[in-house]
């Protein structure tokens, strides 16, 4: 019928393997929601080999942007470094600060999944940054962009540990940068520039605004807005 279907995977299907992943590297799931994940993936997969529609899989690495919910870690971090930078709010309290993610900025993620519709066959790609950060690098980089010590406002909670955390992903986007000529253009420090600007203005406070910056940069007059 001419339908085109675009399935949004995790690479938390990865689980442990050793990074970087690719789009042959084993599945080895290590919660209910990658898990989950993993059978959306295959059954895609399934359905394209079986009856011949076109579903592709998008592996994606973690995509950030200031509309993630204040659940995840990302965002919890840039909000309460806002929080703290407009009132009393003293402290943010996490988990674990060593694992290792491969952090890119949402709106690209969208950009590349709308070009895998438009090819001519359907596939499968690791979509990421081919770079991984710690939580403990975006604590840093947040609260040091907006003059803030972490150190004197972080404090850790063995209660949000996880005992099946991945520890490193990091994604080998070559099939994407090859076959659909797509790079990511935000690095780690402008995503989170980005956010943190972002959170600031939200509550009234004036950015420092570098983040704002780079996507007035690098999408000029497309939709990303920052006002």
């Amino acid at each position: 019928v001419g339908s085109r279907y675009c399935q949004a995977s995790s690479c938390g299907i990865y689980g442990s393997t050793y990074p970087p992943q690719n789009e042959v590297s084993p599945f080895r799931p290590h919660s209910p929601y990658a898990c989950a994940k993993l059978m959306s993936h295959l059954s895609a997969v399934n359905y394209r080999e079986a009856h011949g529609l076109f579903t592709s899989c998008a592996i994606l690495f973690n995509h950030e942007s200031p509309r993630r919910g204040e659940i995840f870690v990302s965002r919890k971090i840039t909000s309460a470094v806002a929080r703290i930078k407009a009132s009393d709010e003293r402290y943010l309290i996490v988990g674990d600060l060593k694992p290792e993610r491969d952090w890119g900025y949402a709106p690209e993620y969208v950009e590349v999944m709308s070009r895998m519709l438009e090819r001519d066959e359907p596939g499968d790609y690791v979509i990421g940054t081919g770079e991984s950060h710690s939580v403990r690098d975006f604590v840093t980089e947040a609260f040091s962009y907006a003059g803030l010590d972490w150190e004197e406002h972080v404090k850790i909670d063995p209660r949000y540990f996880r005992s099946t955390d991945s520890r490193g992903l990091r994604a080998d986007c070559a099939k994407a940068r090859e076959e659909l000529g797509w790079e990511p253009r935000i690095g780690f420090r402008e995503l989170v520039r980005i956010m943190v600007d972002a959170d600031l203005r939200a509550l009234g406070v004036e950015p420092p605004g570098e983040g704002d910056r780079a996507l007035r940069e690098k999408f000029p007059g497309i939709w990303w807005k920052t006002e």
